[in-house]
């Protein structure tokens, strides 16, 4: 019987399948590597080119030169990775994540791309299953780091000066941080490792992880629409801030794609605003539903979505309820695709996902401030430790109530269904 075996005739392999999987064989060392390479180039190309064009839009390149512009290109692409940068002495430390995100958005891809790429390497599935370790994804993810981290450091040692002083030590880390965890997850996703950890993990934590990230999105939606709101209603104050500036349209653009970059900073400010403990917008001020006080400004178009300074209206004290109902419509909209009729289970999986997403929202909020010029302008951020208090309580509590409310209900047509 096993000699008749040997005699069948082995199946054969089409040129479609061999270079389908030459493909997704390719020498992990050199593709993760360049990858890390690619995707801080990817953004730093845009960033230099914007520069230039920047450049010429403000005052026809009559002024400096090129490498000028370039230089102005790759420092925001290192303030993006936390850098700062010194302005005629006075550090601005802020970091701008509107390009913050779209740097994380080029490392999601680049590190997916990198991913499927080396999916051939390592054990398969079956053999994972089976114990046998895999250590092709953190390779290529410290690889990938390691190609980035490398970018950097050689960016920030030719674009940095005397007088505009990066700390490219910092942006280091924050580039080494960033590649590692958003590349390194890409790269987990696009080699498939990432479903096959998933599939071990317990249904609570996959359920809280989804209500977190629902809780999470829909407060930066909610903070977004009341920013645009507020700044909605009080248009004309910008429109009359870029009228003093006396910007002709070239510069115009120029100052509301800068304007762009920091809109996710002012939602994070705007989140921390209707949580309760506010912001500030320089030293000895606060802007809170409870109190404004302002103090002189800089002209910035932004800054006329700030209320007016005094005694607040009674309504904005109702604010805070926004939190928990929130984290509640989250919570019910998490239910939808990991239902559970358990009301223990409900109340862990809504409030353990409201805390997470007020944890991850604290951190932005510490993130979105720094200084931003001399003087009282060295102090601009929102209250982080105090809006993550809140936050936690906001959403725990929201998340906890829709959890037993929707575990109760889906209880209820379980016992109708019977």
């Amino acid at each position: 019987m096993a000699t008749m075996t040997s005699l069948l005739p082995r199946p054969t392999r089409t040129s479609e399948q061999v270079s389908a999987d030459l493909r997704h064989r390719r020498p992990l060392v050199v593709v993760a590597t360049a990858g890390g390479v690619a995707a801080a180039a990817a953004t730093l190309l845009v960033c230099l080119a914007v520069g230039v064009v920047g450049w010429f839009l403000t005052d026809s390149g009559a002024h400096g030169a090129p490498r000028d512009a370039l230089r102005a290109g790759a420092t925001a692409w290192l303030m993006a990775h936390g850098s700062g940068v010194h302005v005629e002495g006075v550090a601005v430390t802020v970091v701008p994540l509107g390009l913050t995100l779209i740097v994380g958005w080029a490392l999601w891809r680049i590190g997916n791309r990198v991913g499927d790429s080396i999916s051939g390497h390592g054990p398969d599935a079956d053999r994972i299953a089976d114990g046998e370790r895999d250590w092709t994804v953190p390779l290529a993810s410290a690889l990938f780091a390691l190609g980035y981290l490398v970018t950097t450091i050689v960016t920030g040692s030719v674009a940095g000066t005397v007088s505009t002083s990066p700390d490219v030590a910092r942006a280091a880390a924050w580039a080494f941080l960033l590649s590692l965890l958003v590349g390194g997850t890409g790269i987990a996703v696009g080699a498939g490792r990432a479903a096959v950890a998933a599939a071990w993990l317990p249904p609570t934590i996959r359920a809280v992880a989804h209500a977190a990230r629902l809780t999470l999105l829909g407060w930066l939606a909610v903070s977004l629409v009341a920013l645009l709101t507020s700044l909605a209603l009080d248009f004309s104050t910008a429109a009359n801030v870029m009228s003093q500036l006396h910007t002709d349209s070239g510069a115009s653009t120029l100052y509301t794609f800068l304007t762009a970059t920091v809109l996710p900073n002012a939602t994070a400010f705007s989140g921390s605003y209707l949580l309760g403990p506010g912001f500030t917008v320089g030293v000895g001020t606060l802007v809170s539903p409870g109190a404004v006080v302002l103090g002189p400004l800089p002209m910035f178009p932004l800054l006329a979505a700030l209320p007016d300074a005094g005694p607040t209206p009674a309504w904005t004290s109702w604010l805070v309820l926004l939190a928990p109902l929130t984290a509640a419509f989250a919570a019910v909209r998490a239910r939808r695709r990991h239902p559970t009729a358990s009301w223990q289970e409900g109340a862990v999986r809504g409030l353990a996902g409201g805390v997470c997403a007020g944890v991850v929202f604290g951190i932005l909020a510490g993130l979105s401030g720094g200084a931003v010029g001399p003087g009282r302008m060295a102090d601009v951020a929102p209250y982080a430790l105090d809006a993550t208090v809140r936050a936690v309580l906001g959403f725990g509590i929201g998340g906890l109530l829709a959890g037993l409310a929707a575990a109760w209900v889906t209880g209820r047509r379980e016992r109708r269904s019977q």
